[in-house]
C-alpha cells in the first residue's frame, strides 16, 4: 500500500510539469516522502526504495507486538495526552490531524482502556481503526533502527523549496535535518494541525493536495478556514 500511495502522488506531480512549483511542502506520515521527490530533496529511485523498505521494516515491528491506533473526537488535545500519560501500558498521541481529531496510538490494550476513560471525558467519539499496527509511537522503534540505516546511506539533496515536516511542524531545508527528522518520523507524533499553522504563519494562502483523495485539504480547512484547499 505504501508504494502504491507514494507512486500515485509523484505521478500526479510529474504530471504537472514545468507549472509545479511549490514555495514550500509538506506531507502526512508517508506523504513527507513524496513531498521530498517534490521539492528536490530525494530522487524518484531513492525515495521509492526508502518507501518499501519502511513498509517491510513497519510491517515487521506490527507483527511483534498486538498493537493499533484510535481515532478521538472532540476533545481538547491536552485532554487526550493527559489520559494516555495516565494510562497502564503504552499509549500515546499519534496523529494530530485537526482541533478535535486525534489519533492515538499504542499496545491493544492500553488504546482500548484509554478510549474507554476517554469517552467519558467527553470524547464524541474513540474508535479503533483498521490498521496494521501501532504507527508513530514507540512500537515502531524496532522499524526506525531499520529505516535508519537506508536512509543514512542515501544522499539527500539540497531542496529548492522548504518541507514542513511531521516531526518539528517547522520548514526545514539542510539536508542533514531533514534525514535526522524522517528518521524520528516513525516513533514521533504526526503534527498536522501544528504543520498547517506554521505554513499559514509563513505566507501559505492556497494549499494543493497531491494525492489520493480528499483528506488533507478537508483537514487543511478545518485547521484555518481562511486558506484555499484544492486537488489537483
Amino acid at each position: 500500500t505504501q508504494p502504491a500511495i507514494f507512486l500515485h502522488s509523484v505521478i500526479l506531480a510529474k504530471t504537472l510539469g514545468d507549472s509545479f512549483k511549490p514555495d514550500m511542502v509538506a506531507g502526512h506520515s508517508l506523504g513527507e516522502f513524496s513531498a521530498l521527490v517534490a521539492n528536490g530533496t530525494l530522487d524518484f529511485s531513492s525515495a521509492l526504495s526508502l518507501v518499501f523498505n519502511r513498509a517491510l521494516a513497519m510491517q515487521k515491528a506490527c507483527e511483534l507486538q498486538e498493537s493499533t491506533m484510535a481515532a478521538v473526537l472532540g476533545l481538547e488535545d491536552s485532554i487526550v495526552e493527559d489520559i494516555c500519560a495516565e494510562t497502564p501500558g503504552i499509549v500515546v498521541a499519534a496523529n494530530y490531524n485537526c482541533p478535535g481529531q486525534l489519533v492515538i496510538s499504542g499496545e491493544l490494550e492500553a488504546v482500548k482502556l484509554a478510549c474507554e476513560t476517554l469517552k467519558t471525558k467527553g470524547a464524541k467519539r474513540a474508535l479503533l481503526l483498521p490498521v496494521g499496527g501501532a504507527f508513530h509511537s514507540p512500537l515502531m522503534e524496532p522499524a526506525r533502527e531499520e529505516l535508519a540505516a537506508a536512509i543514512e546511506q542515501t544522499h539527500f539533496h539540497q531542496p529548492f523549496c522548504p518541507v514542513y515536516q511531521n516531526v518539528t511542524a517547522t520548514a526545514v531545508t539542510d539536508p542533514l535535518a531533514i534525514k535526522k527528522n524522517l528518521i524520528a518520523q516513525l516513533t514521533a507524533p504526526v503534527k498536522w494541525t501544528q504543520t498547517v499553522k506554521q505554513m499559514v504563519a509563513d505566507g501559505a494562502t492556497s494549499f494543493y493536495e497531491i494525492g489520493p483523495g480528499k483528506v488533507l485539504q478537508g483537514l487543511v480547512k478545518k485547521i484555518d478556514n481562511t486558506v484555499t484547499a484544492e486537488s489537483v
